[in-house]
């Protein structure tokens, strides 16, 4: 869902509600669909990729491939089915659309290699996760401008922010086994580093409410949002406890779903 939401954004902010909504559902039915196939594939090259560093850290060594449930045969047939799927559901766009969607796979399947050069494999995630968002747009437009990078800038932050709060669950094991992230470099002070994110990702979504025209609906659930960006993931978080940090990265769902509503209430 956390690949699903920014689709829905872009897809959101291009839409014309004026005219037909059909077309509006059965393009989130695609980008519903290519979310599942995709993230799918990627978790399973993740868990390839990652499969002997999984063996070491206790919350993922139970992990299928890690376990040597699956092999990595078996998974690697699985992800390539998955994605010959996801294909099918591409071909439905339009070409601009097409030809960007497969110029993000190399960043999908590099992702996970991340970890073991820089402390910033979160940041390479969030251009990952938050590129159907640009789908989205074009999906309907059929050409790139600057107001959906705005909201795609702050929502790589806003996965910057929550898959640092993600990372914080295996911190210990992750600095014995020498893999990098931003839960590690930030861990001193992470709050204020998680506060930086969300507050961009926050403004972008103020610049795209007073860009848009979108009503003062649009504008009270953003309050609504800020609260649980700040109080209910920043305040509320406690970085010692594994089941703190995996309720809150939990809770972007909900936030995913309250700015996409915000969005649709904002234009309709």
């Amino acid at each position: 869902m956390l690949l699903f939401w920014p689709c829905t954004w872009g897809l959101t902010i291009a839409y014309d509600f004026s005219g037909e909504k059909i077309t509006y559902i059965y393009y989130l039915t695609l980008f519903l669909a290519g979310a599942i196939l995709m993230r799918s594939a990627g978790c399973i090259v993740n868990d390839i990729v990652d499969r002997k560093f999984d063996r070491k850290v206790s919350r993922t060594k139970n992990r299928p491939i890690a376990s040597r449930q699956i092999s990595v045969i078996q998974g690697l047939f699985y992800s390539a089915l998955l994605c010959l799927i996801a294909l099918i559901v591409l071909v439905q766009f339009n070409f601009l659309t097409i030809i960007l969607a497969l110029g993000s796979m190399p960043l999908a399947f590099t992702y996970p290699l991340m970890k073991r050069y820089t402390y910033w494999p979160q940041l390479f995630l969030g251009i990952t996760f938050n590129y159907g968002l640009l789908l989205g747009w074009t999906s309907i437009t059929n050409e790139i401008t600057l107001l959906p990078f705005i909201l795609y800038v702050g929502a790589i932050f806003w996965t910057l922010g929550f898959d640092t709060i993600y990372g914080f669950q295996d911190i210990k094991d992750d600095e014995i086994i020498g893999l990098k992230s931003t839960s590690i470099k930030f861990k001193s002070n992470p709050y204020k580093f998680l506060i930086i994110c969300y507050s961009i990702f926050l403004v972008s979504l103020l610049i795209i409410g007073f860009s848009l025209k979108l009503n003062q609906i649009y504008f009270m659930i953003l309050v609504i949002v800020a609260l649980q960006m700040y109080y209910f993931q920043i305040y509320k978080l406690d970085i010692k406890k594994m089941n703190s940090c995996l309720n809150i990265f939990k809770s972007n769902n909900l936030l995913g779903l309250l700015i996409f509503a915000s969005l649709f209430i904002g234009k309709i």
